[in-house]
């Protein structure tokens, strides 16, 4: 049995596979990020989970992509914990969350653009993720993201720049009292969460000039902040975009491509999770320019 998790901050979902690679059994976790919690409790988050408990001595294979598993140090802590957890596992794999993203799509080098909540850019060499600049988080960067998205909507909205019906539609499918916004912003814990909800009415009528307006000069900015720190990449390997905000708008991305001289996208992925787990099913070499010791072997 094998045995996937794309784990963040707050939930992780965790995928077996049967060995026929026919069934598929999917559960849900708080996230396993190994920068905020000690050891002891990612023990006690898997150890908790009925699913896991019940098919542990089952799993052969674990692929771990994690937000925080990004240096050494914290790769060979989750490494360490799920040797311990699933005991039959002959392999474990831990690796970064934009690694999923990589091998959700390709095996082979490639510039990967993530635009779901939040916004990434990566090149993947073929073996490890390179990247031009820090992600700083969805307070200073995240173009392009749905939290981006969000954030402009109800900029537009609040300073009266919004067409009449769209701000009637607007009003009739969120609660936007000035004081229920402000507490959603600055007293919840996840504040890109809420603003990444009001993007999806922007693609519910996507049709309409002003939504199609606002998607644009976010992806712009995208752009000219993010994809083109690759600029000699973009030249010699392909371009692919993850995430629902991508998939959603690919059309308009490859629109925008086409007015700064980039070569379209080759691709889009909507749920990387799913993509990686139907290249395993179908037998593809997902690991194969990957360095075998970056197993951990048991």
């Amino acid at each position: 049995m094998i045995l996937v998790a794309d784990s963040g901050s707050t939930k992780c979902d965790w995928v077996l596979i049967a060995k026929n690679k026919k069934k598929v059994r999917r559960v849900r976790t708080k996230g396993l990020n190994p920068v905020i919690l000690k050891e002891e409790h990612i023990v006690k988050v898997i150890q908790k989970n009925k699913s896991l408990r019940k098919y542990k001595d089952s799993i052969e294979q674990v692929y771990f992509f994690g937000a925080g598993c990004n240096t050494e140090e914290s790769k060979d802590l989750v490494s360490n914990i799920l040797t311990s957890q699933f005991v039959n596992a002959r392999s474990i794999y831990v690796n970064e969350d934009l690694m999923l993203a990589a091998l959700s799509i390709t095996s082979e080098p490639a510039v990967v653009c993530i635009l779901g909540t939040g916004s990434n850019c990566c090149f993947f060499n073929g073996e490890e993720i390179e990247q031009k600049n820090l992600a700083m988080g969805y307070l200073l960067m995240d173009e392009g993201s749905g939290n981006h998205l969000g954030k402009e909507l109800l900029k537009k909205y609040y300073y009266n720049k919004m067409p009449e019906d769209l701000k009637f539609s607007l009003e009739k499918e969120f609660n936007l009292s000035p004081q229920k916004v402000i507490s959603k912003l600055y007293n919840s814990k996840a504040p890109n969460k809420y603003l990444a909800k009001h993007a999806r009415f922007l693609f519910e009528n996507i049709e309409n000039d002003f939504c199609q307006e606002v998607i644009k000069d976010v992806i712009h900015q995208f752009i000219e902040n993010q994809l083109k720190e690759y600029k000699n990449e973009i030249v010699s390997h392909p371009i692919y975009f993850v995430g629902s905000v991508a998939y959603f708008s690919q059309n308009l991305i490859n629109e925008k491509l086409k007015s700064k001289n980039i070569k379209q996208a080759n691709r889009f992925v909507r749920r990387p999770l799913q993509s990686f787990i139907q290249r395993i099913k179908n037998g593809e070499e997902v690991f194969k320019n990957i360095k075998t010791q970056e197993f951990h072997y048991h």
